[in-house]
């Protein structure tokens, strides 16, 4: 899965923060659902993130309500630009891989 969204301005350096300190509970939680091969990468404001997850549906499911996942969510909402565009359900705009070279 591919996602794409923007940082608030002058947000990206305490975001890149935040994520070298990622809470040891939300890391176990996201393992635990299923990710892998989980990065992000930053350009500027641009961030891009890209993850593994065998049934991507099955496993926001089980992370979204998730309690560790609402505070993380709720401390990272401060370094995100405001996004237009959205689809139902979205939270951010959501990529599908068109190809893949193993």
């Amino acid at each position: 899965m591919l996602l794409s969204f923007d940082c608030a301005k002058g947000a990206a350096e305490e975001y890149e923060k935040a994520h070298r300190e990622v809470w040891p509970e939300m890391l176990a939680l996201l393992k635990s659902a299923g990710i892998s091969e989980y990065s992000i990468y930053r350009r500027d404001e641009l961030l891009i993130l890209t993850l593994r997850a065998m049934d991507f549906e099955a496993t926001r499911s089980q992370i979204d309500k998730h309690p560790v996942n609402v505070r993380w969510q709720q401390a990272m909402a401060p370094f995100f630009a405001p996004m237009e565009g959205l689809r139902p359900g979205e939270r951010f705009p959501m990529m599908e891989e068109v190809f893949y070279l193993p």
